[in-house]
């Protein structure tokens, strides 16, 4: 896909989704990072109804520390994975507290120094809370990357810096999210509603459906 191409994709995702961000439901960048980190293989329906009722008893650092990794456990039953998470979570918010005064870094590598916390994670909590303009190449980016020709790869990895070349400086913080959610309501991975698209014009897929 050529840049002017490009362009107009971003634009025509702007303007359809004006307000872009992330559907987790927190109140502060740790409440964030918890819920990015819980999110892995689970909707974000699913972590919020979750997180309303870990972070009502421990929505800071020092009390989710304090709560300990059985009492998470619990809070997180109904997510996947949910031992590990738990297990995570808790060590998470002990570094959080001991390593950062109880307070989320701005700094990659620390970030991903943090239990569960991976590349992906990372970007996220750059680009929700600091205002990087980061890319988090989760399934539905990775599928708008390769079907629409904006970002062919192999790997999120190469689909993430294909990305970070080829969209416009203009939209660069909001790259993550416009994506995101188109993938998530119109671009989706069964029976994509082409016909309702605003990407109609740009987008490269062969097998779109517009009759």
């Amino acid at each position: 896909m050529d840049q002017e191409t490009i362009e107009r994709c971003f634009a025509a995702l702007r303007a359809s989704i004006p307000a872009p961000q992330t559907e987790l439901q927190y109140a502060t960048p740790f409440q964030l990072l918890v819920a990015v980190v819980l999110s892995a293989q689970s909707t974000d329906k699913a972590v919020n109804q979750c997180t309303a009722r870990l972070f009502a008893r421990a929505p800071d650092a020092q009390s989710l520390w304090d709560l300990g990794e059985e009492q998470i456990r619990a809070e997180i039953r109904h997510l996947g994975l949910f031992n590990t998470k738990a297990r995570n979570v808790h060590a998470l918010a002990g570094q959080i507290l001991h390593q950062h005064g109880g307070e989320v870094p701005h700094d990659r590598k620390a970030l991903e120094a943090l239990p569960g916390v991976g590349r992906k994670t990372a970007n996220v909590v750059l680009n929700t809370v600091f205002g990087e303009p980061t890319i988090a190449v989760d399934t539905h980016i990775f599928r708008l990357g390769n079907r629409l020709g904006i970002a062919p790869g192999n790997t999120p990895r190469a689909v993430e810096e294909r990305l970070l070349e080829v969209v416009p400086e203009a939209y660069r913080r909001d790259a993550h999210h416009l994506l995101i959610l188109h993938g998530r309501y119109v671009c989706t991975a069964r029976r994509p509603r082409c016909r309702d698209c605003t990407l109609q014009d740009c987008c490269a897929w062969p097998h779109k459906e517009l009759s």
